[in-house]
């Protein structure tokens, strides 16, 4: 191969790895270098008196009226999910990563029949080979456009990532689109679906105004949050941050999709959440410049990091 030759594919693979295909290479060497099954399940730990062992993997911790979070704490990434019960039908937001069945912990707790909708479309959300009675999703262009003629939608490895852990992208038969902004009435209860990209591009948050609380899946937890995988966007989760922050009650609670240690479900206040958007508007203004190389953590507050990728490569 000639000099020439050689530097010009040299700056195609720099250009293509700096202007966006760098998050899917990098997806694949780590999905390349996973065991290719679940980790081993972490071990059972005291959970406190307002949380109660289902089984040896799932516990159940009522944070509202008919409303419950149901945990993995056995599972490395400690995930949660919500049931939230009207008096004709109950919503799951979320569902694990389906090494257990999170059905029957759910089924237990209501006998209205539930609707599954995932707060985006990562594998330790989506339930994987799980198959749910009723599936709702966000109407979201770049999914709809996607759905096959009889209504099938198979999500992408990029937007599942669930390669690493062995877990295959599924295919649903989508029975509900809503829309951001969608009020989804439960039966006296009423719920609002609100779009928070920036983790995901999918990425939504539920509103339980009469509660005071935003379920928030990925978008905000305590913990480490990500905002450099293939379809993060630091300029979506201000964006997201502002208009949450506009919209919100000062006390409002937040309970998200993972913590990092027990006791029960993980929560956050209206603070953490004004932390986050002054963090994140600090990091575009280039007045904070974090540590490590990649990803590269911006210490939110004593709470919060956000994982990014370096300022120059950030989608802002």
């Amino acid at each position: 191969m000639s000099r020439i030759v050689l530097t010009l594919v040299l700056c195609a693979g720099l250009a293509i790895w700096a202007f966006g295909e760098r998050r899917t290479l990098i997806m694949h060497a780590f999905a390349a270098t996973g065991s290719g099954a679940p980790p081993p399940l972490l071990p059972a730990r005291d959970e406190g008196a307002s949380v109660r062992w289902v089984d040896d993997y799932f516990t159940v911790e009522r944070i509202a009226a008919d409303t419950f979070a149901i945990g993995e704490p056995r599972y490395a990434q400690q995930n949660y999910s919500y049931l939230i019960i009207g008096s004709d039908r109950a919503l799951l937001f979320d569902a694990g990563p389906g090494i257990r069945d999170i059905r029957t912990t759910a089924g237990a707790l209501t006998d209205r029949p539930i609707v599954f909708l995932p707060s985006h479309f990562h594998y330790d959300h989506v339930g994987n080979e799980i198959t749910f009675d009723e599936i709702a999703v966000v109407d979201l262009p770049h999914i709809r456009d996607r759905v096959t003629a009889d209504g099938r939608l198979t999500l992408q490895p990029m937007e599942h990532l669930g390669a690493a852990e062995g877990m295959q992208a599924p295919t649903w038969q989508v029975d509900h689109w809503w829309a951001p902004g969608t009020r989804i009435e439960l039966g006296g209860r009423t719920l609002e679906l609100i779009y928070t990209p920036g983790h995901t591009t999918d990425s939504v948050s539920l509103l339980d105004a009469a509660s005071g609380i935003l379920f928030s899946g990925d978008y905000l937890y305590p913990g480490d949050l990500y905002g450099f995988l293939p379809n993060s966007s630091m300029a979506d989760y201000l964006t997201a941050a502002e208009d949450l922050v506009a919209r919100l009650d000062d006390d409002t609670r937040f309970f998200g999709a993972h913590r990092v240690a027990p006791p029960g479900a993980p929560r956050l206040m209206f603070r953490d959440l004004e932390a986050l958007r002054a963090g994140l508007v600090d990091i575009r203004d280039r007045r904070v410049s974090g540590t490590g190389t990649w990803p590269r953590a911006f210490p939110i507050n004593d709470r919060l990091t956000l994982l990014a990728e370096p300022r120059w490569l950030q989608r802002w």
